[in-house]
């Protein structure tokens, strides 16, 4: 049975990703060498309430690939895949290729 987590107010589900371990060629790669703290967006909320009962809708939308903090955000596991949620105002920006 799949279950499908939609996050409430303006937080952002993510699904990290993580960097190659080995090159094409078969060459171990170090660890640090290739530490890139990015995420692929899952899913995202509605977006946060102001006092005038307006939405502000979350600037992300799913599919975004995305740069995280490196501390941060609580962590979700959802079957045997694992996620981590985070506020919009905590994502440091949007990766573009």
């Amino acid at each position: 049975m799949a279950k499908r987590l939609i996050p409430s107010l303006n937080r952002v589900l993510v699904e990290k990703i993580l960097p190659p371990s080995k090159t094409t060629a078969g060459i171990l790669l170090p660890e640090k060498s290739t530490k890139l703290n990015s995420g692929k967006v899952v899913a995202v909320g509605p977006g946060a309430r102001v006092r005038e009962g307006k939405t502000i809708p979350v600037p992300f939308k799913e599919g975004d690939t995305v740069l995280l903090p490196e501390f941060g955000g609580s962590q979700v596991k959802l079957g045997d895949k694992e996620f981590h949620l985070y506020r919009d105002e905590d994502i440091l920006g949007t990766l573009h290729d």
